[in-house]
């Protein structure tokens, strides 16, 4: 069972910036498209960008066009998802997943989920 373990969330003013990480246990990626999802309270999860590991073709939901940029580091076997000007509705859980299709933004085409990483921005 692979694990998908991320990092990197914390607390920022408006504005600023966070890089969060998505480590996995073992060598997985390469057939894989890797997601970051996030999730307010009281909301539903949703998409925020993905990146095909074998090309790093990469799509995003329109709130994260221009803000954020998701990109890998084959020898960390690691994704990013580096989010710039950040606003406090961005404020939620992230977590990053895994899919074996490409151009989904359904949480349930994807898989491996672990506990995600807070971010909390603040005005």
């Amino acid at each position: 069972q692979v694990q998908l373990v991320e990092s990197g969330g914390g607390l920022v003013q408006a504005g600023g910036s966070l890089r969060l990480s998505c480590a996995a246990s073992r060598r997985t990626f390469s057939t894989y498209t890797m997601g970051w999802f996030r999730q307010a309270p009281g909301k539903e999860r949703e998409f925020v960008a993905a990146i095909r590991w074998s090309d790093g073709s990469t799509y995003y939901a329109d709130f994260a066009k221009g803000r954020f940029t998701i990109f890998r580091d084959n020898a960390k076997n690691t994704v990013y998802l580096q989010m710039n000007s950040l606003k406090p509705e961005d404020t939620a859980v992230y977590y990053c997943a895994r899919s074996r299709s490409y151009g989904s933004t359904w949480p349930n085409d994807f898989g491996s989920w672990d506990q995600g990483t807070q971010v909390t921005v603040s005005s």
